[in-house]
């Protein structure tokens, strides 16, 4: 338990002033009644100590009675995403952590997941593409679009970049675009702003295109543009992957995932017409693009207005001019939602 949650935590015999005091203590406007075994066994917010008061109870009478004991709570494992969802749908701005046992783990509030330390940093999802790979499910809605676990994978993209102190979002856009923007709109009950790139839905921009229509206000080489794909589910550390990226001095630093691959024949290493050596079904492992990149905004300078280009090449051009371009293995969860398979897997469905 850390320092700052220990002070809002009380006795579940604490009086009235000792909770106004955790509350003060702790500034979140919640008190926890713990028990010796270490779990949570009720809660007090300022609402409960004001109804104590205004019934005329002394400072030095219990709050027990005022408290809740049926409060809401995650488990350590609750995903960021999903507790936001939570604290939206219940209107509160508190949830405690809990062990199997009960014991109390962390506190979630609600500031804290919409409103970290703020980037200036601004980020771009690339959401225009049609998902072909994915029809029919994309003939009616934009592949960005699909839910996972009752939430857009685009939405999720968004949280987790407004959870990790970016709140200057551009969404590139193309295939049913009107889907996208009447769904995120301006981005303020999201805790950001979000601002579109459209791209000529007779002219799709590929990977890397849309970058070129980013404003000039976003192009500051002292913030690192955050570029992502719209179909991935993940959680990657943010702030590791921009650290990483100055560290390196790198006009561009690329996300990357290790791909393990088992190869379910015995490999021969033959050489000079002699069998040297036989590998029965090895795995074979491989650091691949994450669609996740920090890049400088002086370097979209060279992709070409208004015609499709890969991202891909943009580094390419970068190599050869002999600028340094990095990799950074992702930490977290990773699923790159591009075809059915992948998004069963996302979905915890079997295949």
């Amino acid at each position: 338990m850390n320092e700052r949650l220990a002070r809002m935590c009380i006795g579940p015999e604490a009086t009235i002033g000792e909770t106004m005091a955790a509350i003060d203590a702790g500034a979140a406007e919640i008190a926890l009644l713990v028990g010796l075994d270490e779990r949570l066994v009720a809660i007090a917010t300022d609402g409960d100590v004001r109804r104590a008061l205004l019934a005329g109870h002394a400072l030095d009478a219990p709050i027990a009675p005022f408290a809740q004991r049926a409060f809401v709570y995650v488990d350590e494992g609750a995903a960021r995403a999903d507790v936001l969802e939570l604290m939206q749908a219940r209107f509160i701005s508190q949830v405690p952590v809990l062990d199997d046992a009960g014991r109390l783990r962390g506190l979630h509030l609600l500031r804290d997941l919409i409103g970290p330390e703020l980037r200036p940093n601004p980020a771009v999802v690339m959401a225009g593409g049609k998902g072909a790979r994915l029809r029919p499910l994309t003939a009616r809605l934009p592949k960005p679009m699909l839910p996972v676990a009752g939430r857009p994978i685009l939405e999720r993209i968004v949280l987790h970049l407004v959870g990790s102190g970016i709140t200057r979002v551009y969404l590139a856009v193309n295939y049913m675009a009107d889907v996208i923007e009447e769904h995120f709109r301006d981005g303020a009950h999201l805790g950001c702003r979000i601002e579109y790139l459209r791209e000529d839905p007779d002219v799709p921009l590929g990977t890397g295109g849309a970058l070129a229509l980013l404003p000039d206000d976003a192009r500051d080489d002292a913030h690192p543009v955050v570029v992502m794909n719209g179909d991935l589910v993940t959680q990657f550390d943010v702030g590791r992957l921009l650290a990483a990226h100055a560290q390196g001095g790198n006009v561009a630093t690329v996300g990357l995932r290790e791909y393990a691959h088992e190869i379910p024949f015995g490999v021969a290493d033959v050489r000079h017409g002699h069998l040297v050596r036989l590998e029965e079904k090895p795995t074979r492992i491989w650091s691949v693009n994450a669609g996740v990149y920090a890049l400088q905004p002086s370097l979209l300078e060279r992709i070409p207005p208004g015609c499709e280009f890969p991202v891909t090449e943009l580094l390419a051009c970068a190599m050869r001019e002999g600028l340094p371009v990095g990799g950074h293995l992702l930490d977290g969860d990773w699923i790159d939602v591009g075809r059915h398979d992948e998004l069963r897997r996302a979905r915890g469905e079997a295949s």
